[in-house]
């Protein structure tokens, strides 16, 4: 192939491929990184904690449907993982619970995703941006490299010992998210980086990988319903982590899913609630203690009720129970129902009885007026179907092997997740490094 070669070629600059480039450089690697954007980080940069499940018992507990290999390597490397953003010279606080099970560390990612890109470019990498990556180069089935296509329309040929696939995700392109999301994927906002449009699923897919398992279910949060992102700050500000202490119903009045295992796990549950939206209650409570506190130490705290307000989202105050049941007509909900909803869940919650569904973790009553009343609907972050890897990052084929060349890492990636979450930048960190890891193996011993 008459092509510049060099020891590994990463498309996509967000966590993944920023750390693989640095890890690779200071390897002794030889690295290119390409990117679509006028800037590296993606939506990283608004990410500000790594986290994930503290043993491998947590893990399957949690998690029980994700791949057994590619969970047991994120618990076991994460620990590494951490130091190595400590060996880059960014401040990492020290580990904490994350979630009711998780623990992680509070970092900037801004900083660590720049520093990276510094590594990078010092060690002689080079950076491309605003690049397209028309099509991957394969020889006697094995990936050697890609096609790019910078802005102005010019092509290129880079050859490589390895390619590493790190873009993101396809949250950005509607059309993957209906056909592996759900069929109402257009109901949500993306609450990421929209130039994570497919570019690296569509490449694996290209030459023959193997993705993982259509119902797997995405990432996201709650936010305010009729509320658009303005700003990639809305990411966090408007997301209702505070719904795991809260009573959410769906438009038959019904409570439907456990609110307390996690707002990520019950924006996936409402996704599939009539026309995807639904009603969160709150007491003065869960305001008090929850609604205008930080969601994990350390987080700017922010009155997610008034700010929803402000932006024009259903918002309303009921002093007392009863005041629930004359919610506007238009929003679709039977108050005297929601009262009544609201009625049994505190009479069985004050007995220490049952509740169907049932509360695991908050199982106290709503009982503090007044009530705040919030409707809400899911936002995608990225999906958890994806190309599948193994161990070392390498891409499978759909015979189960690996494809020659090719590597994978972040949300690109499928498989370690099954409509369960534990962590999106501990995955792009340990298979970022772990990628680079392999490239260097490969270079090594070729």
């Amino acid at each position: 192939m008459d092509a510049e070669v060099v020891d590994l070629l990463i498309i996509g600059a967000g966590m993944a491929g920023l750390t693989a480039g640095a890890r690779a450089v200071r390897s002794g690697l030889s690295v290119v990184l390409v990117d679509t954007s006028t800037d590296v980080g993606g939506s990283a940069r608004f990410a500000g904690y790594a986290w994930t499940a503290p043993s491998h018992d947590i893990m399957d507990r949690h998690n029980p449907g994700g791949d057994l290999t590619l969970k047991r390597a994120l618990v076991d490397r994460f620990d590494e993982g951490v130091s190595w953003i400590r060996s880059t010279g960014v401040e990492v606080k020290d580990a904490q619970r994350i979630l009711s099970f998780g623990r992680g560390h509070q970092f900037d990612t801004g900083h660590y995703l720049d520093t990276c890109r510094r590594l990078i470019l010092d060690g002689g990498g080079r950076l491309l941006l605003a690049t397209h990556t028309e099509h991957l180069l394969t020889e006697h089935g094995a990936v050697v490299g890609a096609l790019l296509r910078s802005a102005d329309g010019t092509h290129r040929t880079v050859g490589a010992r390895a390619t590493l696939l790190a873009t993101g995700g396809f949250q950005g392109d509607l059309a993957l998210r209906t056909e592996h999301v759900h069929p109402h994927a257009d109901r949500m906002e993306l609450r990421s980086n929209p130039d994570s449009r497919g570019g690296g699923y569509r490449l694996a897919t290209g030459v023959g990988a193997a993705t993982g398992h259509a119902d797997a279910g995405f990432y996201g949060h709650l936010i305010p319903s009729r509320t658009p992102f303005t700003d990639p700050v809305d990411f966090v500000d408007l997301s209702l982590y505070y719904s795991e202490h809260a009573l959410l119903f769906n438009l038959r009045n019904e409570r439907f899913v456990d609110e307390t295992l996690g707002d990520h796990l019950t924006s996936m549950a409402l996704l599939e609630q009539p026309e995807s939206r639904g009603l969160l209650i709150a007491d003065a409570r869960v305001f008090r203690d929850w609604i205008v506190g930080s969601y994990v130490e350390g987080a700017v705290a922010v009155d997610k009720f008034a700010l929803a307000n402000k932006r024009g989202g259903r918002v309303g105050l009921a002093e007392d129970l009863d005041e629930l049941a004359f919610l506007p007509e238009e929003w679709g909900y039977r108050g005297e129902a929601i009262r009544d909803g609201v009625r049994r869940f505190n009479e069985r919650a004050s007995a220490g009885l049952a509740t169907a569904p049932g509360r695991e973790l908050d199982p106290l009553p709503l009982d503090e007026p007044p009530y705040y009343v919030i409707e809400t609907a899911p936002a995608i972050t990225f999906p958890f179907h994806g190309v599948r890897i193994d161990d070392q990052a390498r891409v499978l084929a759909k015979n189960g092997e690996p494809l020659t060349g090719l590597l994978a890492a972040g949300s690109d990636t499928g498989g370690l997740w099954h409509r369960a979450y534990a962590g999106g930048i501990a995955s792009a960190l340990v298979f970022g490094l772990t990628a680079a890891d392999t490239a260097a193996a490969q270079a090594r011993h070729p």
